[in-house]
């Protein structure tokens, strides 16, 4: 370990002093500063003009603050879209939670009973509180019927994240229904048997 070091002090000792990429005012080694060319050190092409390095120093302080302008400009541009990203997310799971509460209310109201209309209603309602309290707006749940068919539609409106959008851009409606279930006879006549 100390024989690599000396060989690194050894080296260095050798090679010729750099500072900042310029070379040395006067060399360590004595062969070294006999080689240097007086005409070049006195040749103006060679020495470092100083108003180029205040022009660039120049050219630095005139885009001093772009960033922050640049910033200015793009972020509310960024900020609206993770927020539409956001208000679509959240409606997207509003029409999920309304399909999901139709389709169990539905199950009731098809079920041939004397109180089906309120206990579909009922039903229907019980899972928009229990999945998504606070997904949808104003939710109406209506329970229909139409011939031999009964089912369940609900209209709401998702959660507004975007401020500045009116309230009912992100409406939700799901409707289900089928036919009513009851027992048929065998004997060929319609309707249900009572």
């Amino acid at each position: 370990m100390a024989a690599s070091n000396r060989d690194r002090d050894a080296e260095r000792a050798r090679r010729p002093e750099r500072a900042h990429g310029r070379e040395p005012e006067q060399a360590r080694d004595p062969e070294q500063a006999r080689d240097r060319d007086p005409a070049r050190d006195s040749d103006p092409r060679h020495r470092r003009s100083p108003e180029r390095g205040r022009k660039r120093d120049g050219d630095r302080r005139s885009e001093r603050g772009a960033t922050a302008v640049e910033l200015a400009i793009i972020m509310p541009i960024v900020l609206a879209a993770v927020m539409l990203t956001v208000q679509t997310a959240l409606w997207f799971h509003g029409r999920q939670v309304a399909d999901a509460a139709a389709r169990e209310g539905a199950r009731l109201a098809r079920v041939d009973t004397e109180s089906w209309r309120q206990d579909a209603e009922s039903r229907a309602r019980e899972i928009l509180r229990a999945v998504g309290p606070r997904i949808l707006d104003g939710a109406r749940v209506t329970a229909w019927e139409e011939g031999d068919r009964r089912g369940v539609e609900i209209t709401a409106t998702a959660v507004q994240v975007v401020p500045l959008l009116p309230s009912n851009t992100f409406g939700v409606t799901a409707r289900f229904g089928g036919p009513v279930e009851c027992f048929r006879p065998d004997d060929g006549s319609e309707g249900c048997a009572q």
